[in-house]
């Protein structure tokens, strides 16, 4: 009975190392998707200290509102259609599929609080007199988000590489 269970896991490790990108973009989608929706409800909706485009009137900026919510279910969703169908092949890896996830997270809050921010500063976090606080808390968030996900999906690749290998 050991051998059969055994025997069992090995073809799911081999699919699992085939399907490795899709486990990939599937999480990073879901987590661009995940933290902009976050990032829109919260911020704009909830706190109301920015819309995504502010450099217009309120009516453009609830348009733009609008167009980063639906951007955020398309990656969402995209993201879902990717897990499912990894699941459907028994190819899903939990631990690289979060891992991605909080790749995603921690890259669109890294993309958002640099390039929307700071280069292109189309909004600010908050619009008070010292953003400093804010801006640091937004990106050194991001980075470790981004760097928990990044570590978690190299070990466990690592890991089931070495496995594969001794079997």
């Amino acid at each position: 009975m050991a051998d059969l269970c055994s025997n069992s896991r090995k073809p799911n490790d081999i699919t699992r190392l085939k399907y490795t990108s899709r486990n990939l973009w599937s999480g990073v989608l879901f987590g661009i998707g995940f933290a902009a929706f976050i990032d829109e409800t919260l911020f704009h909706q909830i706190l109301h200290w920015h819309h995504f485009y502010d450099r217009s009137t309120t009516e453009i900026g609830l348009i733009s509102d609008g167009l980063f919510h639906a951007f955020s279910w398309f990656a969402t969703i995209g993201g879902l259609f990717m897990f499912a169908d990894l699941h459907r092949r028994n190819a899903l890896w939990p631990l690289i599929w979060w891992g991605s996830v909080l790749i995603g997270t921690g890259a669109f809050q890294l993309y958002d609080g640099i390039i929307q921010h700071k280069i292109l500063r189309i909004h600010q976090i908050r619009y008070v007199e010292n953003l400093l606080v804010y801006d640091l808390i937004w990106n050194l968030l991001a980075v470790l988000i981004f760097t928990i996900g990044l570590i978690l999906v190299l070990r466990t690749h690592r890991q089931l590489k070495l496995g594969a290998k001794e079997d």
